[in-house]
């Protein structure tokens, strides 16, 4: 392949499976430095996703993992802030720029920050935290430069964004210090020249990423559309791949969540490449939603791979489908990039494939009744969540990340 054609397939859903799937043998085969596989654990995986799952949806009927269930957490009517007198396409870039925003917000805010929401009078942590904290900014016009439009995300706001203000409206102070506080303002920031220069995705004025509503729907709606979920995770790797600090180049390319592992040999650079895209394929089933409420349907969902992140990571490691070579590894902190945080990413990748077949075999579902993306909801993530409570103080992951506020 030339330089794009591989820019373009390390964008792809079947590159991050055809990549992790050579670290997933390796570590079958005992060959890495620091993990090792154990199937002879995903039955009992299987059953305790199964029971956490039952636990949350008894009938089973279970939504997208999505930044939306997020932002209903606490059985608040937030989302009913957001009817307003719109048409639906208009409804749909209003979401757009909501979720955008707000995932872009998620990375792990760390085991002492915690959000008092006044409106409800309750506090949330963690991952509905952030979303509860950049949902009521949202909604106080704090990501738009439009008095007259305040729910709404536009280039000239964001890239006027202070740390003091995200620092304000997220309750930081250094009783509640919030993880990568720094990292999350520059990545709103780049944002917001990004939108300004990518008018094929965001438009011309004062650009808004719910503009991408357009250029995933050029001809509107028509009585029939069809949209493939790969199509929405290209356009959000292309529309705003570019925000992503630090990461590895092509031809100057930023590729964004894609990392080395020395193990993968090969010609040139690029064939040790190891794909995730974690919160762009986030993102993607958060924008798969309102795309679905103008009825849109949605098809290819079984392509898109599991969320490395480390709830699903934990789950594995906790579990024992993966365990470490050598025990100071949960001793030590570990950079994203390091070669042990991308094994460990790409094994919870294959891993998650396992736990979802393994899941329907038992239930009796096909991958149509039970897509992934409803598994990790019901599911893996949670379950990930609930055992690290059970063994570790604060229900903190098995392994330590030196987070920047950008990657988990």
């Amino acid at each position: 392949m030339n330089d794009q054609e591989t820019i373009a397939y390390l964008r792809t859903p079947a590159a991050i499976r055809e990549r992790c799937d050579r670290i997933f043998k390796l570590a079958c085969d005992r060959q890495l430095n620091y993990f090792r596989c154990d199937l002879s654990n995903l039955d009992k995986t299987a059953d305790y996703v199964i029971g956490v799952m039952r636990e949350n949806y008894p009938d089973l009927n279970i939504p997208f993992h999505s930044r939306w269930r997020h932002f209903e957490v606490g059985d608040s009517s937030r989302l009913a802030k957001l009817e307003l007198d719109l048409t639906p396409i208009e409804t749909a870039k209003l979401k757009f720029d909501l979720a955008i925003i707000s995932v872009l917000l998620d990375a792990g805010a760390g085991a002492d920050w915690q959000y008092y929401e006044q409106e409800t009078g309750q506090i949330f942590r963690r991952s509905e935290g952030l979303a509860v904290a950049s949902f009521r900014m949202f909604c106080q016009g704090a990501f738009s430069s439009n008095p007259e439009q305040p729910l709404q995300a536009d280039a000239l706001a964001l890239k006027a964004l202070t740390i003091q203000k995200l620092a304000q409206g997220f309750q930081v102070s250094s009783e509640n210090p919030l993880v990568g506080l720094e990292g999350r303002v520059k990545l709103l920031q780049r944002l917001g020249e990004v939108l300004t220069q990518n008018p094929l995705f965001f438009g011309d004025e004062n650009p808004r990423p719910g503009n991408l509503v357009d250029y995933l729907l050029p001809n509107k709606l028509s009585t029939f559309t069809q949209l493939p979920a790969s199509l929405v995770l290209s356009a959000v790797l292309e529309g705003i791949g570019e925000i992503w600090p630090g990461r590895v180049t092509i031809t100057g390319v930023n590729l964004g969540d894609v990392w080395i592992h020395p193990a993968l040999g090969g010609e040139k650079q690029s064939d040790r490449y190891i794909p995730f895209h974690k919160l762009s394929q986030w993102l993607t089933y958060s924008l798969l939603e309102p795309l679905q409420e103008l009825g849109v349907e949605i098809t290819g969902l079984e392509e898109m791979t599991g969320l490395p992140e480390y709830r699903n990571g934990g789950l594995c490691l906790d579990m024992g489908l993966i365990q470490v070579a050598r025990e100071d590894i949960l001793q030590e902190s570990h950079l994203p990039g390091s070669e042990a945080i991308v094994e460990w990413r790409a094994l919870t990748v294959m891993l998650l494939d396992r736990i979802a077949a393994a899941i329907r075999e038992k239930l009796n579902l096909n991958e149509s009744q039970l897509p992934l993306v409803k598994i990790l909801q019901g599911g893996t993530w949670n379950a990930g969540r609930k055992i690290a409570a059970e063994l570790r103080p604060g229900g903190i992951p098995p392994i330590q990340i030196e987070s920047d506020g950008t990657v988990f």
